[in-house]
């Protein structure tokens, strides 16, 4: 085991690759009978134990990370103190819709049979959730699309938001805030996603959109993940999504001891991918750039 053993230098903790049962055929072999159980006892009392990966080495970070997270927070202050809308947005892992295992443990007399094999072509369909949570009102919507995650889709969604929910809850707001993450169909450098925003959201509704994204790898730091989310997830877990009916109802009952109600839309408009959109374009959204890490800060106001 010497070069099969690694350990943690500050608590004293050791752990190796190999299995109970190979160490103890090693030592069978060295004349040394003793059995699984009986190494895994002593690798115990020698200060080892089972033990998983850790996510613990961070990626190399940008060198405004820091500063970002503070302008983000002083936008949520000035939005907040002036109750106008924030609202986090982002997209849930893809679902396939069908017979399929779903992850985690449930209340059950007997299992549920699920298909042996997660192939997409198995199944009925797929569901790509796109979530939009409000940290003023602690509620979401999230619209289950079932074509293309694409920056269309995305802007669709957050105007669905602010058709149903946000025009209602905010009637005399002029501005909204959206905090997002860095990739994906709502990119801090997708043309597409500023396009739709100017023209779905800001010319329609005649709102000036503000939009601060997270800094590259720090998407956990999104509100929406640890909020709504992981919620979502624990509510439908060990039960496959046989419909896109049961994909909503899971959602729709989705509820925390703090009051978090989340109302889901299916969306089954049939969107393009690889949407281009010209510089040309581009240059005729009223788009003004933050002072403050522009890269990542701009406001799109209604022509």
């Amino acid at each position: 085991m010497k070069y099969d053993m690694a350990g943690d230098p500050m608590t004293g903790l050791r752990w190796t690759k190999r299995t109970t049962r190979k160490v103890a055929e090693e030592l069978q072999r060295a004349g040394i009978h003793v059995s699984a159980r009986t190494v895994a006892r002593l690798l115990k009392d020698m200060g080892f134990s089972l033990r998983v990966n850790r996510k613990s080495i961070a990626s190399a970070s940008s060198k405004d990370r820091n500063e970002q997270f503070e302008f983000i927070a002083s936008l949520r202050e000035d939005f907040a103190k002036a109750g106008d809308p924030i609202v986090s947005v982002d997209s849930k892992k893809k679902e396939l819709i069908g017979q399929f295992k779903n992850a985690g443990t449930t209340w059950t007399r007997d299992p549920v049979q699920v298909n042996d094999h997660d192939f997409r072509s198995h199944a009925s369909g797929i569901a790509i959730p796109y979530g939009v949570y409000d940290l003023l009102s602690n509620s979401a919507s999230v619209n289950v699309g079932t074509s293309f995650e694409t920056p269309e889709f995305a802007v669709k969604s957050v105007a669905k938001w602010l058709r149903y929910r946000g025009r209602c809850c905010y009637p005399k707001s002029t501005r909204l805030l959206i905090l997002a993450d860095n990739g994906g169909g709502n990119g801090a450098t997708v043309y597409a996603w500023k396009y739709f925003l100017q023209s779905e959201i800001c010319d329609r509704y005649e709102i000036e959109v503000t939009v601060a994204h997270y800094p590259p790898g720090t998407s956990k730091w999104n509100p929406i993940e640890h909020r709504v989310f992981s919620h979502i997830s624990a509510n439908w877990q060990g039960r496959p999504l046989d419909t896109y009916q049961t994909c909503l109802n899971y959602i729709a009952t989705t509820r925390t001891a703090k009051g978090l109600t989340v109302k889901p839309y299916l969306d089954q408009t049939v969107y393009t991918k690889g949407l281009r959109i010209s510089k040309a374009e581009m240059e005729e959204l009223d788009l003004v750039r933050s002072e403050t890490l522009p890269k990542w800060n701009y406001t799109l106001r209604p022509r």
